[in-house]
């Protein structure tokens, strides 16, 4: 540890030669990922073995829930970037997940869902907050990241990658610890520890605030009353996720209709305003944004229907001890743990030497991958029979194949948004690609639904799900390819050779409605062109 002076003069000190803020953030970060994914270990199997929802209705809610996260950010930054600043956006939603976890732990009786018991109504609001208090807190604490440091601060880039291990680091022990808890002696337990670690995030933060050096405050003197209209405004978002969340169908409305008109005017914008060059690089984001809505359906199977998967048709057993399938879900942040730097470094070296892939074959290379996991799974549940239980083996493989197709995509796409985007669109793509994250998590809910086979027998059952696996396994896989095969065009089209940099060392644009957690790479995009 060494004190010294900060770029801008403030001696707070440093840890690492990084402001102690970062730290603050690393830790309150690190506990929200922890209450968060460890709450999601368990949310499917708490909809389908406490509430007792069909598998089909269970994916829906699911899917509904997750598409919602990946919305409520773009209100949450935009409130935070006019009115109230990163730090109360932040304060203010992690006091909406505590409230969230803590209301998870309510579970009334079994069945409930299905007779009309009002804890379903408690239920319905605990995930209203949680997705509001994503919202507001997901979207701009990383943003507070980059505040603390000059735009042309070497340091930048590795402390976006020490907070992204905050990242994983929570969303692994999350899984495990909240996933065994909750299935071994109770979902109030499981969830409750969630909520353990959401106040603990909530109080690291608050008594950080002194060393985040005044960044993230509001960007002119906030009078009380519009402060509290903000709030007022983030409770009534609640009151509309609660509605939300019980008819699921709305939600694939409002991404339908919403979504569709931001392409169309995304398109119209670029053919009508913009040189031929800048049409050209909005039409390749475009197509990487339509692309990454497949990754996302197939990837997002890991928390619904490969859960019960794991849970009911395969060998859990290690070392002589079976364990609960929620603990599985800590899979894909360890492999990001380990993987992320190893892409990270080969990309770099293969840049350096001209030959790394373009964008667009890298998403190729991901589509093919999450493919590809799926046919694995696949095959090794056939190679022991339909009435056999599946080697755990091939759920470290789907992990590990989805994790590297994760890593070749997400990171990269959100890079890529960044560069192709002119100025004056950035924030616009942004959002558009984090709508297209929200429109793949809700699809991710529908497939999970067809792989509902309630009645059929558990062996049959398997079969439906194992169809259902082969069939999208084989479409990614033949549209990963595809993508590879048109990817010189998409290049050509991203006009790479006069793309110019605005903002040399600076954050991403648009980097308020990101989040960058576990879909985002667990590594900070890179802001300067490269293929």
């Amino acid at each position: 540890m060494a004190t010294q002076a900060l770029p801008d003069g403030d001696s707070a000190g440093t840890i690492l030669g990084h402001p102690k803020g970062l730290f603050v953030l690393f830790f309150a970060e690190m506990w929200e990922r922890f209450s968060y994914y460890g709450m999601r270990a368990l949310l499917i199997f708490y909809l389908t073995k406490h509430w007792l929802f069909s598998d089909s209705e269970a994916g829906v809610i699911y899917g509904a829930y997750t598409a919602l996260v990946y919305i409520t950010p773009v209100v949450g930054g935009y409130l935070a970037d006019k009115y109230l600043g990163q730090r109360k956006a932040v304060l203010f939603g992690a006091i909406l997940l505590t409230l969230g976890h803590f209301f998870m732990a309510f579970e009334g009786e079994p069945a409930a869902g299905n007779e009309g018991n009002p804890i379903i109504y408690i239920f319905w609001l605990a995930l209203a907050l949680i997705i509001v208090g994503s919202g507001f807190l997901k979207a701009n604490i990383s943003v507070i990241v980059g505040q603390l440091y000059p735009r042309t601060d070497i340091r930048r880039d590795p402390a976006y990658t020490i907070f992204y291990m905050g990242i994983n680091i929570g969303a692994f022990f999350g899984s495990i610890l909240c996933g065994y808890i909750g299935e071994t002696y109770g979902w109030a337990y499981g969830f409750g520890l969630a909520g353990i670690g959401m106040l603990l995030g909530l109080v690291v933060f608050a008594w950080g605030t002194p060393l985040l050096l005044g960044r993230g405050e509001p960007p002119k003197p906030l009078a009380k009353g519009t402060e509290w209209g903000m709030y007022a405004a983030g409770i009534a978002l609640v009151g509309i996720c609660w509605l939300a969340i019980q008819f699921q169908s709305l939600v694939g409305y409002v991404l339908g209709g919403f979504g569709g008109a931001l392409v169309l005017y995304v398109l119209f914008t670029a053919v009508v305003k913009l040189p031929s060059e800048e049409r050209d690089r909005i039409f390749a984001a475009m197509f990487l944004i339509l692309t990454s809505i497949i990754f996302w359906a197939l990837f997002e199977q890991a928390g619904s229907s490969l859960n019960l998967f794991t849970d009911r048709h395969v060998d859990r057993t290690l070392f002589g001890i079976e364990v609960p399938a929620s603990v599985f879900q800590s899979v894909n942040a360890g492999f990001i743990f380990l993987l992320a730097p190893v892409f990270a470094a080969t990309w770099t070296a293969l840049g350096r030497r001209n030959m790394e892939p373009s964008t667009p074959f890298k998403f190729g290379l991901g589509v093919i991958q999450v493919g590809l996991g799926f046919l694995v799974l696949v095959f090794g549940a056939q190679s022991v029979g339909v009435d056999a239980a599946t080697p755990v083996m091939f759920i470290f493989l789907i992990y590990l194949l989805h994790t590297t197709g994760e890593l070749c995509l997400s990171p990269v796409g959100l890079s890529a948004m960044n560069r192709l985007a002119p100025a004056h669109m950035a924030s616009l793509i942004m959002g558009t690609w984090f709508f297209a994250s929200a429109t793949g998590n809700f699809a991710a809910g529908l497939i999970a639904a067809a792989t509902g086979a309630e009645g059929v027998g558990e062996e049959a059952g398997k079969q439906v799900v194992l169809d259902v696996y082969s069939n999208v396994g084989w479409v990614a896989v033949g549209v990963g390819v595809g993508v590879m095969v048109i990817s010189p065009l998409i290049k050509k089209l991203m006009h790479l050779d006069t793309l110019q940099d605005d903002n040399v060392g600076d954050d991403l644009e648009g980097q308020r409605e990101a989040g960058l957690e576990a879909q985002e790479g667990g590594i900070r995009p890179a802001t300067r062109p490269s293929n």
